[in-house]
């Protein structure tokens, strides 16, 4: 379906839901539980639908698609992955991950300081040394917060890939 022309370039109606998902995907990078990577992959997936398959080509698509799937994946295994990687059980990444979603209630900062929190206080409870305990939480937080900035860069990635892709 073919929407008014905006400026001299014509707009489809694929396009226009595709770079509403793109952008969505990047906003979703920074905001709790809106999955970013996933709404840029679907942006990518309905502007290639939308072309009949044929645009972006296959090599930019896998490459567009690879982005947004690393986007998606940072996004889904960044607080294990620092919980793990600064030294904290299962049990307590298991543990923390559920809190820091119900700290969800309080926005993003009781997700962030409720996962840390919780890394803290139960690998003290463990037997950990304060300072074991500290940096557990301290590099789960870190690995959070780094996820959340790179999710932006991939997403974003994706946007500026697949406006190329339209104007070119």
């Amino acid at each position: 379906m073919q929407l008014p022309a905006v400026g001299a370039l014509p707009v489809d109606l694929f396009v226009l839901v595709a770079f509403v998902l793109l952008i969505a995907g990047v906003v979703g990078s920074v905001t709790p539980l809106v999955p970013g990577g996933v709404l840029s992959l679907a942006g990518v997936l309905v502007y290639w639908w939308g072309s009949g398959f044929s645009d972006p080509n296959v090599l930019v698509l896998s490459g567009v698609i690879f982005v947004a799937l690393v986007a998606v994946l940072t996004d889904w295994l960044a607080g294990a992955v620092s919980a793990k990687a600064g030294g904290a059980s299962l049990r307590t990444t298991v543990i923390a991950t559920l809190v820091g979603l119900v700290g969800l209630t309080f926005g993003p900062v009781g997700f962030l300081l409720g996962t840390a929190g919780t890394v803290f206080v139960l690998e003290l409870a463990e037997g950990g040394e304060p300072e074991e305990s500290a940096r557990a939480a301290g590099v789960t937080l870190l690995g959070m917060l780094t996820s959340s900035v790179l999710q932006v860069l991939l997403t974003a990635g994706v946007l500026v890939a697949m406006v190329g892709v339209y104007l070119l």
